[in-house]
């Protein structure tokens, strides 16, 4: 697929695949890429740049900004938390877990840096103090992505379990909801309140399948991001293709072109929302044979980060 008047390709890709996107704080053309390749790169969307790297032992699975668009941190396959100051670029590692880190956020409120991990653990790290025993949330299984809004924190683990916590408390919370996605082609929209009128609300959905030759063909879904302004949101799979959903009307609102390989990271611009960037890259969902078959079929492998201008189809049904 080539650039299009309202999509570009960013120019010096990772060599392997993308794990996870994130833009900036306040500077919408500052975007992180971290990847399989064991590197973080900072790209200048307005210029079609790559302004630095960063290398890591192992592959970078999960990356987030600090409280502004100067501080960098990732986590990955070598366990170490690090924290990076981009116009120095300088590393600092603030500790370690004793597994994978799969996801890694920043929260602004409580100036503080979360870590899931599979060592069955979400650790507390504060970014102005390296720690060999940062505070450590036992987790009844592997924890493959956190998330946070306001004051509550999300915690995805393996077994399709799920954390809420306060996050002024680390205790267990109750706020509104989260939308979840798994590796069957599914979206859960699910509220946290217990009584009938909020769980009348929850609901799952069917997602990113194709019917090939009578056969319903599932593929993961890799992500998801909310628009900031609207609150819709958008998912990614393994399909190759990226789909805009309003929760609250129970709506696609749109579905883009397909990619030439899986879609395994997206994000929102986090002021206005104009822009998704989209990490295209193989999922190795069908192992080997499946990468063979894309090399063949596209002369080499696909990996790409690509940022869509966005507009109105992400507004919800009804909106003006």
């Amino acid at each position: 697929m080539s650039a299009s008047a309202n999509e570009i390709e960013l120019s010096s890709p990772p060599d392997d695949s993308i794990s996870a996107l994130a833009f900036a704080p306040t500077a919408d053309n500052q975007l992180l890429v971290a990847s399989w390749d064991g590197e973080l790169r900072l790209y200048d969307i307005a210029s079609n740049s790559l302004k630095s790297h960063f290398s890591h032992k192992a592959a970078v699975l999960g990356c987030s900004w600090g409280n502004d668009n100067k501080t960098a941190y990732s986590g990955g396959l070598d366990s170490w938390v690090r924290a990076f100051d981009l116009e120095s670029e300088t590393t600092n590692v603030l500790g370690a877990h004793t597994s994978t880190i799969s996801s890694i956020i920043y929260h602004s409120s409580t100036n503080t840096v979360y870590t899931g991990s599979w060592d069955q653990t979400v650790r507390a790290w504060d970014p102005r103090t390296p720690s060999s025993n940062p505070p450590a949330f036992a987790q009844p299984e592997r924890v493959y992505a956190i998330d946070a809004a306001d004051n509550t924190l999300v915690v995805a683990m393996a077994g399709r379990l799920v954390n809420i916590y306060d996050l002024r408390m680390m205790k267990e919370s109750a706020n509104s909801g989260y939308a979840m996605s798994s590796v069957e082609g599914r979206i859960a929209v699910e509220y946290f309140d217990p009584s009938p009128k909020s769980q009348d609300k929850k609901y799952a959905f069917k997602c990113h399948r194709q019917a090939v030759d009578g056969v319903d063909l599932v593929w993961p879904v890799n992500s998801l991001a909310f628009h900031p302004k609207y609150n819709t949101f958008a998912s990614a799979g393994s399909d190759g293709t990226v789909s805009l959903w309003d929760h609250t009307a129970k709506k696609r609102l749109k579905q883009y072109p397909k990619y030439q390989s899986a879609v395994n990271a997206i994000a929102f611009t986090k002021t206005s929302g104009d822009k998704l960037a989209i990490g295209v890259s193989y999922s190795w969902d069908e192992g080997e044979e499946g990468l063979k078959r894309e090399v063949t079929a596209n002369g080499g492998r696909v990996i790409q980060v690509r940022v869509r201008t966005v507009g109105d189809e992400c507004k919800p049904r009804g909106a003006k």
